[in-house]
């Protein structure tokens, strides 16, 4: 159909109006998935993001979250984001660079320590290209990527002390070739899971171990199932919040640039609330009989470098770590 003058004059009309009074306006709604619990100290940035949206929207945009894993595997979450849906998932980069190889460096191991040096990576300029790739390349985009969970370690139900140890250990990892190298590298025998599995794997003895950060240990009561944790630090665990690439193209620009700015100021409530909470998480499983021990990291620091050249990182892993140390 073509419009004449006087029509496309009553369609615009009709569009500001419906801008100007909050009852017409065009209204949207993002779902949010995260594997982690409500108690976990990121989950309160996600909460922040939540109510900073609406407010900053109008309440045009709304957001509803999905703790515990909630819609899905993150997997199927990004597939359905991939698709068009108006979801987004918490997500590290290991599960990301199937589709843009670059970010994978991001869960490799002992890359960088703490929240501020790998923060000046994940906004950074090189970081943004490989995201606009990402969503140009699999219809995944990049909200923010400041979402810090902590430093990863092994858990267990023996002491550890060397890669020795870790012998014949069925540990818990997720399906990421960055991770599974990485589990694999340190001496043990990777074994991919959800982790809303790992629970009753651990109680049943299908896996022997598995490996987290404080915050998630506690969130997902593995004090019960494990008596072990031993502070490797191995992966600093940067995660991202991340939706369809074609969703976000569809909404107004003022509403992109919403979800944008709140997402990074929400990773940031979200990471430093967790490097607040690191201490007291680790006093109560220290209270609830689980042993926490800090080892020289040395040989595993040197069994798994050769993640890197296997997954092709070697001159990137440079670059990154001083991005990290800047």
């Amino acid at each position: 159909m073509k419009f004449n003058s006087a029509s496309k004059f009553i369609a615009s009309g009709a569009l500001l109006i419906a801008l100007a009074v909050p009852g017409l306006a065009q209204e949207y709604t993002l779902s949010v998935n995260t594997a982690l619990a409500t108690s976990d100290p990121l989950y309160k940035g996600l909460e922040a993001f939540q109510a900073n949206v609406a407010e900053a929207s109008d309440g045009r945009l709304t957001v509803q979250l999905f703790p515990n894993s909630q819609l899905g595997p993150d997997e199927d979450v990004l597939e359905q984001a991939r698709a068009g849906a108006p979801v987004a998932v918490i997500v590290d980069g290991g599960r990301l660079a199937v589709f843009q190889n670059e970010f994978g460096i991001l869960g490799a191991p002992f890359l960088a320590s703490g929240y501020d040096g790998i923060r000046k990576v994940v906004t950074s300029d090189m970081f943004w290209g490989w995201a606009d790739a990402l969503a140009e390349g699999s219809g995944l985009q990049v909200l923010s990527f400041n979402w810090w969970q902590g430093e990863r370690h092994l858990l267990t139900n023996k002491p550890i002390s060397g890669p020795e140890d870790l012998a014949g250990v069925r540990m818990r990892t997720p399906g990421a070739p960055v991770w599974v190298g990485t589990i694999g590298a340190m001496g043990a025998t990777p074994t991919p899971m959800a982790w809303g599995d790992v629970y009753n794997a651990l109680q049943t003895n299908v896996l022997d171990a598995a490996e987290a950060q404080i915050p998630a240990i506690v969130g997902a009561n593995l004090d019960e199932v494990i008596s072990h944790v031993t502070k490797t630090g191995h992966i600093n665990l940067i995660t991202g919040m991340v939706t369809s690439a074609q969703w976000v193209d569809s909404l107004p620009e003022d509403l992109q640039a919403i979800l944008f700015e709140e997402a990074l100021e929400a990773g940031d409530i979200a990471s430093y609330g967790t490097q607040d909470s690191l201490e007291t998480l680790e006093a109560e499983l220290v209270a609830a009989g689980v042993t926490v021990s800090e080892i020289d990291t040395t040989e595993f620091k040197s069994l798994t470098s050769v993640v890197y050249d296997d997954l092709g990182y070697g001159e990137l892993r440079d670059t990154v770590r001083a991005l990290a140390a800047e």
